[in-house]
């Protein structure tokens, strides 16, 4: 977080013509911070879950969504339809990032989520996109699972709008709110406990002078 507050420094930014050198900068740090501080999320509950002994976590960066698996939702007259089915993992039709996969050997079950920060809402076709490859994500994930050594009688994949704005309806959604629920284990204090760190690293960036 130390590296992404000193980019956040170093960044060139453009002054505009009515905000002044000061406020420019600060606009410009800011508004980077806002697209940096979902990977900031997305970290701090990945450590903080890799401390509850039940679960294995892991991230990853080339989840393979299927042709078939494309073919499904696209013929859909209901996305929902499709989350109690389940499909053989492996074919390529394209790929996409799992922020974070936890196998829960408690309950035996693998779920995938993405962390987003959810202060903002998206149009329809974003929405519609998201949508699709969460659902295809969740068809994919049993089989996905047990190639890794991981068999699972439960498997589900879920987005999380951490600040509440949810952009899909729950159970595929979840907020921040819920996080100590969902998981069964407390994970939002540690969270806000990194956020804290990152708004005081940030104040005193935008108050430093340039």
């Amino acid at each position: 977080m130390d590296e992404t507050i000193d980019r956040l420094g170093a960044a060139r930014f453009r002054e505009d013509p009515i905000a002044g050198r000061k406020y420019s900068r600060a606009t410009s740090i800011i508004s980077s911070a806002y697209k940096r501080h979902g990977a900031i999320l997305q970290r701090a509950l990945l450590e903080r879950l890799k401390d509850c002994a039940r679960l294995r976590v892991w991230t990853e960066d080339d989840f393979k969504l299927s042709h078939e698996s494309l073919r499904q939702v696209r013929v859909a007259e209901r996305l929902d339809s499709l989350l109690q089915a389940q499909l053989p993992y492996g074919d390529r039709e394209r790929s996409v990032r799992v922020d974070i996969l936890v196998f829960d050997e408690a309950r035996h079950s693998i779920n995938a989520y993405n962390v987003k920060r959810g202060n903002g809402s998206y149009d329809g076709g974003k929405r519609r996109i998201i949508h699709e490859e969460l659902v295809r994500t969740q068809m994919l994930l049993s089989d996905y699972g047990r190639g890794i050594g991981f068999v699972s009688e439960t498997s589900h994949a879920h987005i999380i709008f951490y600040y509440g704005l949810l952009s899909l309806p729950p159970p595929l959604a979840i907020s921040g709110d819920d996080l100590d629920e969902h998981f069964q284990f407390p994970v939002r204090e540690a969270i806000e406990f990194v956020n804290a760190y990152f708004v005081a690293r940030l104040s005193a960036l935008i108050e430093q002078e340039d």
